[in-house]
C-alpha cells in the first residue's frame, strides 16, 4: 500500500510539473570597459563632509534643515569612449528606507532627531531608498565634477549630541 501511495504521488509530481508555462524572459545585457575614470574625493575616492556646528533650535521641528555643505565628487583620466558618469548611493543600514536620508548613528553621545539629507547639485533632496538617486553629469575632457550638499534634517524636536553617518557609493558611466 506504502508503494502505491509513494508512486501516486510521484506520478502527480510528474503532471504537475508539465503544467508550469514561461510567462516572459528576462534578457540581461552590459558592457564591461577596460578603465573607467579616477575617482578622486577628499582622501583617494573616499570623500569626509564635516558639517558646521549649529544650534539644536535650528532643528527644532521635523523638516527643519541646516548646515548645507558643500562637496564633491571628482573624476578625471576618463577614457573617451566614457561620456557620463553617475553617482548611486547604495542603500544600507545607515539609510532611513522611509525618508531616504542617512541615520545619525545611536551611541553614546550621539544627536537624537536628527538625520543626515545629501542634495543634488540644484539643491534637490536625493532620496537614497530608491535605485535612481543621483543626476547624470557629462564627461568632458577626460573629466567631471559631481556637486553634492550635505546637511543636517531634523525628525523632530533635535536634541544636542555629535552625527556620525556615511554612504557607499558606486560610479556608472555611459
Amino acid at each position: 500500500m506504502k508503494q502505491i501511495v509513494t508512486a501516486a504521488l510521484i506520478g502527480l509530481g510528474v503532471y504537475s510539473s508539465g503544467a508550469m508555462a514561461a510567462d516572459g524572459k528576462i534578457t540581461v545585457t552590459g558592457n564591461i570597459v577596460a578603465q573607467t575614470c579616477t575617482i578622486a574625493g577628499t582622501s583617494g575616492s573616499n570623500v569626509t563632509v564635516n558639517l558646521p556646528t549649529v544650534g539644536a533650535s535650528s532643528l527644532a521641528s521635523t523638516g527643519q534643515t541646516a548646515g548645507a555643505t558643500p562637496f564633491a565628487i571628482n573624476l578625471s583620466n576618463c577614457p573617451s569612449s566614457l561620456k557620463s558618469a553617475q553617482t548611486r548611493f547604495e542603500v544600507g543600514p545607515t539609510v532611513n528606507p522611509t525618508s531616504g536620508n542617512l541615520l545619525n548613528s545611536t551611541g553614546a553621545g550621539s544627536a537624537s532627531n536628527v538625520e543626515v539629507q545629501l542634495l543634488n547639485n540644484t539643491f534637490n533632496a536625493i532620496n537614497l531608498s530608491t535605485n535612481a538617486n543621483s543626476q547624470q553629469v557629462a564627461i568632458s575632457g577626460g573629466a567631471a565634477t559631481m556637486g553634492y550638499y550635505a546637511q543636517y534634517i531634523a525628525t523632530g524636536a533635535a536634541g544636542a549630541g555629535s552625527v556620525n553617518t556615511s554612504v557607499q557609493y558606486s560610479m556608472t558611466y555611459q
